[in-house]
């Protein structure tokens, strides 16, 4: 059990430094890593992938505060496009947790494996889009919402992978689009969250200690070290080179996606 803990802890750990230095929930990292420990803490096989997705969402709430905590402090959330796009994302995170609440694991773990693969290669190549125009009005940043959302909920992440892209595209300055990227994975994790445990209420295969689809004993472990580790991610953000780091990390998210293909065939 204390080895399973300290799984939890460094999970947190490394989800919090991600949060800060690359606009990301975690999710990304520890999605996988739960898939992996569940089958060890008697998370039955048919619900491993939603327990994992509304676990990892429930943690980026916390994750989320922390890193928008410490960048807006440095002046580098644009809240205008916060409270411009949350209405969206509300809505499709919510809808986006009933759906997959309701989908079979194999497709889940399908679905993720490519987005991971997707997510690492974005990352290698480094490909960004031509910054060219500005901000949609007000239907296009709620479609744009509703769009990040479902897919945040599908894959269990807070957005950052699709909300990144998008403010650079509307040239936004990359420091503001890491740090508003980290507030609006705030509502993506509160809506999600909420979905998750709609969702998995009442669920006949929930393991014991579980609020729907959310486990709460990997989610303490992994709030109480995110939460630490979010701020230090958000400094580095602004000392180190963060583009070498994104092709380190794709490298890491490439064998994890392999692990987990090969675990589905």
């Amino acid at each position: 059990m204390i080895e399973t803990w300290l799984i939890y802890l460094l999970m947190g750990g490394v989800a919090g430094v991600l949060a800060g230095l690359l606009g990301i929930g975690g999710g990304l990292v520890v999605v996988p890593m739960l898939v992996f420990v569940f089958p060890g803490q008697g998370v039955d096989g048919s619900i491993q992938m939603q327990m994992a997705l509304g676990t990892s969402m429930a943690t980026i709430m916390f994750t989320a505060i922390s890193s928008l905590k410490a960048h807006h402090a440095r002046g580098a959330v644009r809240w205008d496009v916060v409270r411009r796009i949350a209405p969206g994302i509300v809505l499709g995170t919510f809808l986006g947790a009933m759906l997959v609440s309701r989908m079979p694991t194999s497709w889940l773990k399908g679905i993720f494996v490519i987005f991971l693969y997707y997510v690492s290669l974005q990352m290698l190549l480094n490909k960004k889009p031509k910054p060219n125009r500005t901000l949609p009005g007000p239907a296009g940043m709620f479609g744009v919402g509703c769009g990040i959302g479902g897919m945040s909920s599908l894959v269990g992440i807070g957005g950052g992978t699709l909300s990144v892209p998008f403010m650079t595209w509307c040239n936004l300055p990359f420091h503001t689009v890491i740090g508003t990227s980290a507030a609006i994975g705030l509502p993506i994790a509160v809506a999600g969250t909420a979905g998750y445990i709609t969702g998995g209420w009442g669920h006949g295969l929930l393991p014991p200690l579980s609020l729907g689809f959310v486990y709460l004993p990997a989610f303490l472990g992994i709030v109480a070290a995110s939460v630490l580790t979010a701020p230090l991610g958000a400094k580095l953000a602004h000392s180190l080179p963060v583009d070498r780091l994104k092709r380190v990390f794709a490298f890491l998210l490439m064998i994890v996606a392999t692990r987990m293909l090969m675990g589905i065939l």
